[in-house]
């Protein structure tokens, strides 16, 4: 049997980080048996579903790189069959009209208040002959729930669920106005597709119970179901806005990789071992529905920027250059030619280690595409009025000197520092100063190689 699996949003916001790790779950799991994995976006809520959150769902999904097959599926574009499916179950004496008024139903919620109980529908249409409905009234279809015995999902992840058949009401499949609710949708839509297995977070446990009804009374076998743990804050509260970012989008937009976006959603919640650095190749060979946990994973934004920085260290220098471009001229306002891209792939060995995020190792970077003269820090700017007669003594020494490679470039200003009776770092501070603009850099001689004889001098020469 093939796996197929199914990632099912609702186009109402952005994609949620503990919808993306769901998403990566599903994913995984096709990917590891070679199966199908689908994307189903729950649009029946007109009101609610806007372009803008379809467009963000797509767009925080493709960068992840969580691609889908086939062509995205629209639950809207079924609701014929959805109806088709509650007239079904009406004609089989599965279902039947309710035609509950408005005030009937809020009375029975208030009832169900004041007794500090749920709401549960008190069944009053279910054998009562159509003839007795109130004029101008347009019925809903509800399902004939069964009364006696338990319904039964053994869960995946959760273990075995089973709840008493007498404290499940007739739901609602079809609505008055003829749409289908989520509770038939889901199971029509995950039916037709043919989904083996439906990954999604444990707050959806308890529609599973009901959505099991439904797939008994048609007749249809039901997928396997994987309820996987919530995503929680470091205080142990559900992830929420409190607690910071919560959109796909911020988190690529803080400058995040998705390979360790990726690789930290993976590890909420599904474990291999004490692997914590566990590439996408190896996700999909290990990963499977026994390594997830039963527990709450809390978000912790220390260590994924973290994982990040290693993530960081280990792309190709011309990538990360390529990567912090659009940075630079986003936030930095600054235009990056192919003499600037090239000084950053240079001095990107350097970088890299000193950075966690791409936005970090873009203002880290900044310096060495921006033209002279450089904006600089207190520090700087009072370091280099400091030393005006040393700046001028280095580039004295450098107007003459050939050799523009890092350790020629060292040993200048190491016999600089000894004829001037001074130690090394002294010359380093304003030098630095006058080549970045700030106190903290990567080191001064492997800028200055970066840089080229031209433009250091022409940065000296622009403060000294």
């Amino acid at each position: 049997m093939t796996t197929i699996t199914r990632f099912a949003p609702s186009p109402t916001g952005f994609l949620h980080i503990g919808g993306a790790r769901t998403a990566l779950f599903n994913w995984l799991l096709a990917r590891h048996y070679g199966g199908t994995f689908r994307l189903r976006v729950e649009d029946t809520d007109r009101k609610r579903s806007t372009q803008e959150a379809i467009d963000a769902i797509l767009n925080g999904m493709r960068w992840l790189g969580l691609d889908w097959d086939e062509e995205v599926f629209f639950q809207s574009q079924a609701e014929t069959r959805h109806r088709e499916i509650a007239e079904q179950l009406l004609a089989e004496g599965k279902a039947y009209r309710c035609y509950c008024t408005p005030e009937e139903l809020a009375e029975m919620r208030q009832q169900a208040e004041a007794a500090g109980k749920p709401f549960r529908y008190d069944g009053r249409w279910r054998d009562r002959d159509p003839a007795d409905a109130p004029e101008g009234i347009r019925p809903a279809i509800r399902i004939k729930s069964p009364t006696e015995g338990e319904t039964i999902i053994e869960d995946s992840v959760q273990g075995k669920i089973t709840v008493p058949n007498h404290e499940q009401d007739d739901m609602v499949i079809l609505r008055s106005d003829g749409t289908p609710t989520y509770m038939l949708a889901v199971v029509v839509d995950d039916h037709d597709m043919g989904i083996t297995h439906i990954v999604r977070g444990v707050d959806h446990l308890t529609n599973a119970t009901r959505q099991m009804m439904l797939y008994q009374a048609l007749g249809w076998q039901a997928p396997v179901f994987a309820h996987i743990p919530l995503i929680h804050g470091q205080d142990g509260a559900k992830l929420s806005k409190r607690h910071g970012a919560l959109g796909v989008e911020a988190y690529r937009d803080m400058g995040l990789l998705p390979e360790a976006v990726r690789n930290y959603l993976l590890r909420l919640g599904w474990s291999h071992g004490d692997d914590e650095i566990i590439s996408t190749e190896q996700a999909i060979k290990w990963f499977d529905l026994k390594g997830v946990g039963k527990s709450p994973s809390r978000f912790d934004m220390a260590k994924l920027e973290n994982l990040n920085a290693h993530y960081l260290r280990q792309m190709e220098d011309a990538a990360l250059a390529d990567a912090i471009t659009p940075i630079l001229k986003e936030v930095h306002g600054l235009e990056v030619d192919n003499t600037g891209k090239e000084r950053l792939t240079q001095g990107m060995p350097d970088l890299k280690t000193r950075a966690k995020t791409l936005l970090e190792l873009a203002e880290n970077a900044a310096f060495y595409v921006r033209t002279p003269p450089l904006p600089q820090t207190d520090k700087a700017e009072k370091a280099i009025l400091e030393h005006q007669k040393l700046l001028k003594a280095v580039i004295a020494v450098l107007d003459h000197h050939k050799d523009w490679q890092r350790d020629a470039l060292h040993d200048a200003m190491a016999q600089l520092a000894e004829a001037e009776g001074l130690k090394l770092g002294s010359i380093a501070m304003p030098l630095r100063a006058a080549l970045t603009g700030s106190h903290v850099s990567p080191s001064v001689f492997d800028i200055m190689a970066v840089l080229g004889r031209e433009e250091t001098l022409a940065r000296l020469k622009a403060v000294g």
